[in-house]
């Protein structure tokens, strides 16, 4: 019979990046309203370990480390916040919210990892596809990758989330402008085809 290990475990540390909001005043003003959704629940990048690829096709997590909240939980709040900051849409809120919207922004994070790539210090590497959708015909608007390398200052799990931070933070920018010029662009469309 196998003996219970009896090692003392190590207390994780807990990281949770603090992205920069950074609406852009050129953006569209809006006057519908958006629900954030969440796609892709189960995949590795919903649970809470810091994923590193230490070598390409190679997938690790650091050691007694993990994220406060999961990649898509972030990746939902720094498009919520930026949009929200921005103060160029009538309302926007997540799913569940029991609040009625024209748009509903899918969003399904496909890669959030460390990356080496054959470098000396990994890159925060966060791949989001978001899909805009016209709630009331649900017909889809738009649909768009982005994606965000951002180099880590260095090897430790500390720069590794500072870098993180920083990615969530384009990200947001890209994903909020993306939406407004989207949602807008589609908004204009459907009033000139009303006679």
């Amino acid at each position: 019979m196998q003996q219970p290990d009896r090692r003392p475990r190590e207390t994780p540390t807990i990281y949770a990046p603090e992205p920069a909001i950074r609406p852009d005043p050129g953006w569209p003003s809006a006057t519908w309203t958006l629900t954030i959704a969440r796609l892709g629940e189960g995949r590795s990048t919903e649970g809470q370990r810091i994923v590193v690829s230490p070598v390409p096709g190679e997938l690790q997590v650091y050691r007694a480390a993990l994220w406060a909240r999961t990649p898509a939980e972030m990746a939902d709040d720094a498009v919520l916040r930026t949009l929200e900051d921005s103060g160029r849409i009538a309302a926007v809120m997540r799913q569940g919210s029991g609040i009625g919207s024209n748009y509903r922004l899918l969003l399904d994070v496909r890669t959030f990892k460390a990356d080496y790539a054959g470098n000396a210090t990994p890159s925060a590497v966060i791949e989001v596809n978001a899909k805009l959708l016209h709630q009331d015909d649900q017909t889809l608007v738009g649909s768009r990758t982005f994606r965000q390398a951002q180099p880590a200052a260095g090897v430790e799990v500390a720069k590794v989330a500072d870098a993180f931070a920083q990615g969530l933070s384009a990200l947001g920018h890209d994903i909020a402008g993306w939406t407004l010029q989207t949602g807008q662009a589609h908004q204009q469309q459907a009033h000139r085809a009303t006679p």
